[in-house]
Formats: C-alpha cells, structure tokens, sequence
C-alpha cells in the first residue's frame, strides 16, 4: 500500500516510526495510503533542517523571494488540475470544489508575491540634530503551521506564502486524513527555487504537534481546527515564548429579514450550508428566519436539497462528496437522532447513497431548532442546516451576538438601513451583506472573534504579513570627528 513520505531538506523522505495512520478513500470506504507518524525525533529534523536554511533565505533579496512565489503561482496554476483531483481523492470533496480551493489559494500567492511591499519600515530624518530614526521589518525565523482536513491546499498557501516571503522558513505538519498535497505543493516550491530545507513537512499527528509547540527553535505557530484544539495550542505555545494565531470553530448564522428575496436567500442557504458538505469553518449552519419569511424560505430550502446531486468526485454530474470519515459520517447523523422536538424536514440518512459503503450523507434541513438544542449550540461541520425562528430583528441580532464563537454572518435584505446597522452591531470578524460565505480577499484578513479565534492577528492578507514579521527601529547618527563630545543627560530631541 501506498506510503505518503515527509519531506525534509528538499526531498521526499519515508517516515521511520512505528505508527502507521489509515488514509482513507471517503467515497469507498476503503484505505487508499498510509502515512507514518512522525516521531518527536523526525519532527526535531525538519524543524532543524529549516533552522539551517534560515540564514540563506533571509539573506536573500526582496526581488528574490518574490521571483520564487511569481514562480510558484505558475506552478500551481499549471498543475491545478492535478492538485485538485489529488484533494479530491483524499478529502472526497468533488473536482469543481477543489478547484474552488485552489483558486483561492492562488490568491493567497499572488498576494504574497507582491508583499514586499508591506514590508517597507518609516523613515523619519533629522528627528534630533543629525539623528535619523527609522523602523525595519525582519523575518522571526523557523515557523510552523497546522493545517485541517478540509482545505488541505488553501490553508497551508494561507500561511507559507505570507511566511517564506517575508524570510522566513516554514515547517508545515498537515492533517493526517489528506495528507498528499502537502507534499506536491512541497515540490513545486522545490521547482520554483526554494532553497532546501526552507520548507518542510512532517505527517503525524498528536506528537509531531506537541514537538514543534514545545521546539526552542520554532518562533511562531499558526494552527487552524476546532476551538478546544486553537485554545489548548494557544496557551501552551504563548507559555513557550511563540507567537501564536489559531483559528477555532464557527456557528456562522445567516439572518434573513422579512423584505428579504427568498429565492436569492434559498440558493445562498443550499450553497453555503452544503457545499462541501458543510465541512468548512464558514459554511451558514444556522439560519435565522425572522418574522413572516420563516415558512416561505423553508419550503424553498427543501425543495432545492432534492436537486442536489450527491455522489463521488469521480462522478462529474456530482455537486456534493462524502464526509471525510465513518466516525465523522456517524457523528453528524447523531444530531439528526438527536433532534427532540425540532422540526426535521429533510433527513439525509434517508438519501439512498447514505447507505452505500462510503462516507456519504445527504443534505439535512432542521426547523424551529431550540437554541438549547446540540443542534444548535454545537459545531456539527456537516451537511445539517438548521432553522431558527425569530419575531424580531433585535431578536436575531441577539443571537448572533450571544453566541460563542464569531467567526462569520450574513444579513439577506433589501434594506440598506438594516444592513449597514447589523454590519455595526454583530460581533463577528467577517460579515457579508446578501454574501453567505463572507471570505475576504487575500488583500484582507481572515479570522472571527470570540472563541474563533486566539490570538490577536488574523490570518494572511496584511495581517499575515505583520504576523511573520517583527519590527526594529533604528536609531542613527553620523556626527561630524570635529564635534564630538561626552553627554551623561537624557538622550534630546529638541
């Protein structure tokens, strides 16, 4: 059976532990691969093979690393067909979604190959006589990152594109599930001109974690995944001296206002509460139905689930894969066990494919879901959309508001008023206005608040930049031999 390697120091490399990790194919049920967990001991390689690379490429120029990320898009958008049936594959998601992955990874690339921009200091002359000050942005050194199953190409390009253009070296541990476009996306950085060693990665799991938390040499983490994992990440990486940004989990809700048009409501609930099946950290898993809306944009909701096409990536007629594993596929069928007194409309372990031998499970639609209810409170990360019902607009906005995590919203309305007033007043990181899956550009951040994230910089865009770099100022004076002189009082600026 297939082996998924490591790579360090430019090449792929066979994993000598004794823990082998089942890599399954979610459209079968069948193992596909294996990936030997990497030991502490493997993991403190790749984290001292990028310590050795570090020099080289901080040293090199700005134009230099840009040259290689210019590169590197070319690279990725050549080989995006390839990269995306190789998600498909390993995650389950189907071809066009995977695609869709990649496009947004690509500009997370082009982003970053125009970031030297960003990293231009201040200058301020003659601040006191013949004295300049003027500030610089320098690389930290080796960093990591810890990437989930559901974005196996995207995530990680949201953190090394921003970190190796920046200077810094990057040591990548991606999710155990699907794990192979980890290292294709490791070769094409190879082909670009990366130095060696400037980017590693290490398959495993709990062990080559805690080594990099716990690793001197690693300055900085970024971790995206559920938010008990972000929170326990956080607080033992900042305990270590690291900077640390993770992202946790999301209850995204999408408030749909009386005036709102239902068809245009109904198409943005199936496409972001579905797609995917639901495995996103921004899919709507909440709809907020206020006020007369409620019955109408039901109705709408069911009838479009019974045109979804649910099947395997291989089929191209196919709009929405399977979960990515039985426990998984058995878990979000739980909650639909579990609904008490809730309203389930459409059942998807009743789709006829749910009983096949995959991990498959069709579109689920709940209403009149009490906010007491697991259905509710929980993260469930699979294709279960679930109806609230509110009376009023306040209503609404304090659920939104009330709710643990704040990761995402979405308003559908007709009133300007009204939106720009909930853009105002809900406490989430990222909004969108008749947009249900509001991910910012890659010239913005992307993050939530609350308990989605820890940490106090979001992910790429901007922020990513000022996450990988630190600054240093600078002090300077050229006196005249002539003028020199022994001064003991405090330093003058006037």
């Amino acid at each position: 059976m297939r082996e998924i390697k490591h790579w360090l120091d430019g090449a792929a490399v066979s994993g000598g532990g004794g823990r082998r990790l089942p890599v399954w194919d979610p459209a079968t049920g069948e193992q596909q691969a294996y990936v030997v967990a990497a030991t502490a001991d493997e993991t403190a390689r790749a984290v001292a093979s990028a310590a050795r690379a570090f020099p080289e490429w901080r040293a090199a120029s700005l134009s230099r690393r840009s040259e290689v990320m210019f590169r590197f898009r070319e690279l990725v958008d050549a080989n995006r067909k390839e990269i995306a049936s190789l998600v498909s594959q390993e995650h389950g998601k189907t071809v066009a979604d995977a695609g869709g992955e990649l496009a947004r990874g690509l500009e997370n690339i082009e982003f970053a190959a125009g970031a030297p921009h960003l990293l231009k200091g201040g200058y301020s002359e003659q601040a006191s006589s013949g004295v300049d000050v003027y500030s610089i942005r320098q690389p930290l050194g080796v960093v990591a990152g810890i990437t989930p199953f559901n974005f196996p190409a995207m995530v990680p390009m949201w953190m090394f594109c921003n970190a190796l253009v920046c200077g810094n070296t990057f040591v990548l541990k991606p999710s155990e599930k699907d794990p192979s476009v980890s290292l294709m996306l490791a070769d094409l950085l190879r082909q670009a001109g990366l130095p060696d060693g400037a980017f590693n990665v290490v398959q495993g799991d709990r062990e080559a974690v805690e080594t990099l938390i716990a690793h001197p040499d690693v300055q900085a983490l970024s971790f995206v995944g559920s938010t008990p994992v972000a929170k326990s990440i956080y607080e033992q990486g900042t305990r270590a001296g690291k900077r640390v940004q993770a992202l946790g989990g999301a209850k995204n809700h999408m408030v749909v206002l009386p005036d709102a048009d239902v068809d245009s409501a109904a198409d943005a609930a199936v496409s972001a509460g579905y797609g995917s099946a639901g495995e996103r950290c921004m899919a709507v898993s909440v709809v907020v139905a206020v006020g007369a809306v409620g019955d109408p944009l039901v109705a709408a909701i069911r009838d479009r689930i019974g045109r979804i096409a649910v099947g395997p990536a291989s089929d191209p007629s196919a709009e929405m894969g399977p979960l990515i594993s039985r426990e998984h596929r058995d878990k979000v069928a739980g909650y639909l066990a579990a609904a008490g007194t809730a309203d389930v409309v459409v059942d998807g372990r009743e789709a006829p494919i749910s009983d096949g031998p995959g991990f498959f499970l069709g579109a689920s639609l709940v209403d009149k879901v009490p906010t007491d209810s697991p259905l509710y409170t929980d993260e469930i990360f699979g294709p279960v959309l679930s109806v609230v019902r509110t009376d009023t607009y306040e209503e609404a906005l304090e659920l939104v508001n009330d709710n643990e995590f704040g990761n995402g919203t979405a308003i559908f309305t007709r009133d300007g008023g009204a939106a720009r007033r909930f853009q105002y007043d809900v406490n989430c990181g990222m909004v969108g206005v008749n947009v249900p899956v509001p991910v910012p550009v890659a010239y913005y951040s992307f993050g939530g608040w609350k308990s989605s994230l820890f940490g106090d910089l979001h992910m790429y865009g901007p922020e990513g930049i000022q996450f990988y770099t630190r600054s240093k100022v600078v002090t300077s004076r050229w006196p005249d031999p002539a003028t020199s002189e022994v001064d003991l009082g405090f330093p003058k600026v006037r």
